[in-house]
């Protein structure tokens, strides 16, 4: 395995800096059958599935500098809003944070799962600007969920306001 820790990501202070799309493992298939048994049986196809999405974005977003929001369809708009939620709320993290410091790992495959169902919906919406609109508020929450103890109040009150955003646009 690689973790590729990346300048420009730190310079944006997205931590850890460690860029995903850079990073690798060779160990991911062979270590399905564990994975499979361990933490979910869909869990080798989740992380594919994210990976995926990761890349798809930094097309998009590479596709972006070059010609601008405005080059680019709703629909490359919320695949690339898509990836960056999952960038910014799975795989950073908050050192400051005494909930968000440390994660146990049932934490993380439940909250990975759950964001998997979120990033498989096909949403419908009119431009860009409602685009956004959605998905920093989706970020905002799902970073409140980050911040709030498993199964407090705070987190079932974030998980409610998140499923009702997210039923809004489905």
């Amino acid at each position: 395995a690689f973790l590729g820790l990346s300048y420009d990501r730190a310079y944006k202070r997205f931590y850890p800096a460690i860029d995903p799309l850079i990073s690798w493992s060779r160990y991911l298939e062979q270590l399905k059958h564990f994975y499979d048994k361990e933490v979910s049986p869909t869990w080798t196809d989740t992380v594919n599935f994210c990976m995926a999405l990761l890349r798809r974005g930094d097309d998009v977003r590479k596709m972006m500098q070059v010609t601008g929001e405005e080059g680019i369809s709703l629909e490359d708009f919320v695949l690339y809003q898509k990836a960056l939620l999952l960038d910014m709320v799975y795989l950073q993290q908050d050192a400051y944070d005494a909930v968000d410091v440390s994660t146990p790992r049932e934490r993380q495959q439940e909250t990975c799962l759950y964001l998997q169902e979120l990033l498989e919906y096909s949403y419908r919406f009119d431009n860009k600007e409602e685009v956004r609109d959605f998905f920093v508020s989706l970020t905002g929450l799902l970073k409140n969920i980050n911040y709030s103890y498993s199964g407090s109040p705070e987190f079932e009150k974030y998980r409610k306001e998140i499923d009702e955003l997210a039923s809004k646009y489905v």
